[in-house]
C-alpha cells in the first residue's frame, strides 16, 4: 500500500536500531527525507544538488531511547510547499482517499503513521508542514516551540521558521516521544477555568469546517473552559518574504548551476526568493517582531488559542483553488494563511484530527512559547 501512496523515500533492508532498552523500546518510527541519518542518503525529494547535512541529534536520541528507525519519508520537494505535490519523486496520496492530496511538506511522515506502518514519525513544519498533512490524513501533529527540538542535521528551508516536530495516532505517543527527547514527565491537566480564544476566521474555511471547529469549542466548554472569538491579523507577505529569501539562500549553489535540478514550480518560488532585497527582508523581520508583540497581548487575555488547521477536507488531486465563503482562493494561500502565522511566531501547536465525511480535518491548539509539556497535558485530557 505504501508504494501506491508514495510515502517512502528510502526503505533500507535493515532498519536502524541502537538500543534494545529505554523509554521507546519496541516502537518504530520514520523520518522525513531532509533529516540527516548516516549512512542513509538524503535527497529531499528533489534532483537538485543539496548542501551537506550532518546527523540529527533528536533522531539519535530517539534511537538511544530504544526506538527503531524503519525508513525515510517522501515530501514536497525541498519542503517548499504544503500540498505535497511532487512532479520529481511522485505525488503522495491521502490514505483516507487516494484520489485526494495528503498535504505536505511532511507528506510521507503523516501517511506512514496513518497507515500504521510505524508508531510515530519525525517531520518538519515551516508554515504548516506537520499540521496540514496531520489534519488531512487523520493523525495528530505537534509543532513544538521554535528550536525546542534541535534542527541541527536538518536541511534548512527557513532558519527563522523551521521547526522539527512529531506525528502520532494519539496524544499519549506524542507525550512519550516528547519525554524521550526532553526528559520532561507527561502531565494530565484540566480545562476547568482555562480561557480559550477561538480565531475568528469563519470566512476562510468551509461552513462544515467552521461548524466542526465550533463543536470542538463546545466540547472544551463542557470540560469547564471559557471560549470567546478573537481577531488577529498577520501581514500576508511577511511569512512569504522571510521563507522565500532564506530558502533561496540555502539553495544558492544549485541556483548558480545551469542544470539546477528543481521542478518548475519549486524553481519559480526560489527565483522569487532570490529577487527579494535586503531592505524587503529586514522590513518583513520588523513586521514579524511587531506581530509577536500583538501575540503577547493575546496571551494576556487567553491561556490557549484554537483555530481550524485546514480550510476544507483534502482537495482532490488537480484542484488548484477553493470556493470559500469569501470567494475563490488559490489552494496554497487558503491553507498557508491559517497555519503559517504560528510558525512565524514560533509557539507550540498541536493539530488534533477531527473526522468529517469519512475524511479528516483538524483543530490547532496553541499555547505561549515554552508551554509545550502543558499543551500536551491539556490535549491528553481530551482523549
Amino acid at each position: 500500500m505504501d508504494m501506491d501512496l508514495h510515502a517512502w523515500a528510502h526503505r533500507p533492508a535493515e532498519p536502524l536500531q541502537k538500543s534494545s532498552t529505554g523509554l521507546l523500546k519496541g516502537l518504530t518510527f520514520s523520518v522525513k527525507d531532509l533529516i540527516g541519518v548516516s549512512p542513509w542518503p538524503l535527497r529531499a525529494s528533489t534532483q537538485a544538488p543539496l548542501p551537506h547535512v550532518p546527523d540529527n541529534p533528536v533522531t539519535q536520541k530517539l534511537l538511544l531511547a530504544g526506538a527503531t528507525l524503519i525508513g525515510k519519508t517522501h515530501m514536497h520537494e525541498i519542503a517548499l510547499g504544503i500540498m505535497g505535490m511532487n512532479p520529481v519523486a511522485g505525488q503522495a496520496l491521502n490514505p483516507l482517499s487516494p484520489n485526494r492530496i495528503s498535504g505536505g511538506s511532511s507528506s510521507g511522515a503523516a501517511i506512514t503513521v496513518a497507515t500504521r506502518e510505524c508508531d510515530f514519525a519525525l517531520g518538519t513544519d515551516t508554515g504548516g508542514s506537520i499540521r496540514i498533512p496531520a489534519a488531512l490524513c487523520g493523525v495528530y501533529g505537534f509543532k513544538p516551540t521554535y528550536n525546542l527540538y534541535s534542527t541541527q542535521g536538518v536541511l534548512p528551508l527557513s532558519t527563522t521558521c523551521d521547526h522539527l516536530g512529531t506525528f502520532a495516532r494519539n496524544i499519549h505517543m506524542l507525550q512519550l516521544v516528547h519525554q524521550a527527547i526532553l526528559g520532561e514527565r507527561p502531565l494530565h491537566l484540566s480545562w476547568k477555568g482555562i480561557k480559550v480564544g477561538l480565531w475568528n476566521i469563519r470566512d476562510w474555511v468551509s461552513p462544515e469546517v467552521w461548524e466542526t471547529t465550533e463543536n470542538y469549542s463546545h466540547k472544551l466548554q463542557r470540560l469547564g473552559a471559557q471560549v470567546e472569538l478573537f481577531d488577529f491579523q498577520v501581514p500576508t507577505s511577511t511569512y512569504g518574504t522571510i521563507v522565500l529569501a532564506e530558502a533561496a539562500f540555502t539553495h544558492r549553489a544549485a541556483l548558480e548551476r545551469e542544470e539546477k535540478g528543481f521542478s518548475e514550480g519549486t524553481l519559480a518560488l526560489l527565483q522569487q526568493g532570490r529577487a527579494i532585497t535586503a531592505v524587503q527582508y529586514l522590513a518583513a523581520m520588523k513586521e514579524r517582531n511587531m506581530v509577536r508583540q500583538d501575540l503577547k497581548g493575546l496571551f494576556h487575555r487567553y491561556d490557549v488559542l484554537i483555530a481550524p488547521t485546514v480550510p476544507c477536507i483534502a482537495p482532490l488531486l488537480g484542484e488548484d483553488s477553493l470556493d470559500l465563503p469569501e470567494g475563490k482562493v488559490p489552494l496554497r494561500q487558503a491553507f498557508l494563511r491559517i497555519t503559517s502565522p504560528w510558525s512565524l511566531l514560533g509557539i507550540p501547536v498541536v493539530s488534533v484530527p477531527l473526522p468529517l465525511r469519512g475524511l479528516s480535518v483538524g483543530v490547532q491548539i496553541m499555547m505561549p512559547h515554552g508551554e509545550d509539556t502543558r499543551l500536551l497535558g491539556l490535549c491528553a485530557e481530551l482523549g
